[in-house]
């Protein structure tokens, strides 16, 4: 009978032994790491941080700080040693990857980790792939190179749509136009809502140019009646231009930009100077 496929070679060496069959559902690995701040064994930081973080006891919440680490324990012979690739009794790989400055571990290759030494952490995709942005401070990949909105530090916040953590997320992160930085994911579900702002900054980020010819054509179609005839004071969310134009439920153009997306900033009465 024919063998199933493997993705550990038949003539794999003791290093390769148990490779793919050991970790946790965020990463694939034969070692646990011991967490220093609580002193407890889990298989990886997301592991520790899951359970941390959803203790009854506020005070007793916390996250794993990943270069804290300093002992791991063997998932093939159970030995607990210093942090090291390889096992120091069974000689396995206890993770195909490993950085020894993230005390991290993986298995699977096919993500081309690589470790920013600027960011300070390790990364996945391929360091062809990406470059790091000074100001941004944080990696990209690289068709946002010279080709994206620089807001220093924006990687070091959080998603303004599920406000995880986005500098070590997991998940894939964009640039929107304006700079600000959003889970992929979220961005997408923005755009499936039919929201069209940045969350941070109101700022559009999504190509509205068809949504405010139709507006315009709507409020060319329906005249204010005789008492709404009158000027109101603009702001304007996209270039901060402020103007007075005719009143309208339906909207108000910047005289600017010629954008819509903006916001009144009087009250609009008749009678206004």
């Amino acid at each position: 009978m024919e063998q199933e496929d493997s993705p550990v070679p038949q003539s794999a060496g003791r290093e390769d032994f148990g490779k793919f069959q050991h970790g946790c559902e965020h990463y694939r690995r034969r070692c646990r790491i011991r967490a220093p701040c609580c002193d407890r064994i889990f298989t990886c930081r997301h592991c520790h941080n899951e359970a941390m973080t959803s203790l009854s006891n506020p005070k007793d919440r916390h996250e794993l700080v990943r270069q804290d680490v300093r002992q791991v324990v063997c998932l093939i012979c159970n030995t607990e040693q210093e942090v090291a690739k390889s096992c120091c009794k069974c000689n396995v790989n206890m993770g195909e990857y490993f950085c020894g400055i993230c005390k991290f571990y993986d298995d699977d290759t096919r993500k081309k980790q690589f470790h920013c030494d600027a960011c300070g952490i390790c990364r996945v995709g391929g360091r062809e792939n990406f470059f790091h942005c000074e100001k941004c401070g944080s990696c990209y990949s690289t068709p946002l190179r010279d080709n994206h909105m620089c807001v220093e530090n924006s990687m070091k916040s959080f998603c303004p749509i599920c406000y995880e953590f986005l500098f070590d997320s997991i998940k894939d992160t964009t640039v929107m136009p304006c700079g600000h930085t959003i889970h992929l994911e979220c961005f997408r579900e923005m755009e499936s809502q039919n929201q069209y702002r940045c969350p941070i900054c109101s700022k559009t980020v999504m190509d509205m140019s068809a949504s405010w010819a139709l507006l315009k054509m709507e409020i060319d179609c329906t005249p204010m009646p005789e008492e709404y005839s009158h000027e109101v004071s603009i702001l304007c969310n996209d270039c901060s231009h402020t103007s007075k134009v005719r009143f309208h439920i339906l909207g108000h153009k910047c005289s600017q930009c010629n954008s819509f997306n903006t916001r009144r900033i009087s009250t609009g009465d008749v009678n206004e100077n």
